[in-house]
């Protein structure tokens, strides 16, 4: 019995419906080829494909295995602990992503990566583009200001 609720407990802490977080670079990533072999974000509950009526949201879609992907990462994991408690975000790894993201695959990705969409917190579409957002690795002013637009 006490191994069924300890189960549940772990699961629960697990559930798709939380946003991702603790979003971090994953290691050996290339920002100038398409070498990197790892998704570019690690973090917790990457499986969320839940669009939450409270707040503003973020979608990152991308894989592996580009250098632009791998850029735009380091800039959406470089503001996140700024706006970790403000913005929901969501992580797509296109090349597995969870049943609770076919929704939003369908719905915001257009076939080129890294896409993100900005959500407000109706959920009006704010920004949804392909691309980076920014020409210099490490300049993430523009989607500083995606991302205060949200708010």
């Amino acid at each position: 019995m006490v191994f069924v609720l300890v189960l549940g407990i772990a699961l629960a802490a697990q559930s798709p419906s939380a946003p991702a977080a603790d979003l971090k670079l994953a290691p050996d990533l290339s920002f100038t080829d398409d070498s990197s072999s790892n998704f570019p974000i690690v973090g917790k509950n990457l499986a969320d494909g839940s669009l939450p009526n409270d707040r503003a949201t973020v979608i990152f879609f991308g894989t592996a295995n580009c250098w632009n992907t791998a850029r735009e990462a380091e800039r959406l994991v470089h503001l996140y602990p700024q706006y970790k408690d403000k913005i929901h975000f969501i992580v797509v790894d296109l090349r597995t992503p969870s049943a609770a993201q076919s929704g939003l695959i369908e719905r915001y990705y257009h076939g080129y990566i890294p896409t993100i969409a900005v959500l407000d917190r109706a959920g009006k579409v704010l920004y949804d583009r392909a691309g980076e957002t920014a020409g210099e690795r490490g300049d993430a002013s523009n989607l500083q200001k995606l991302l205060d637009s949200a708010r």
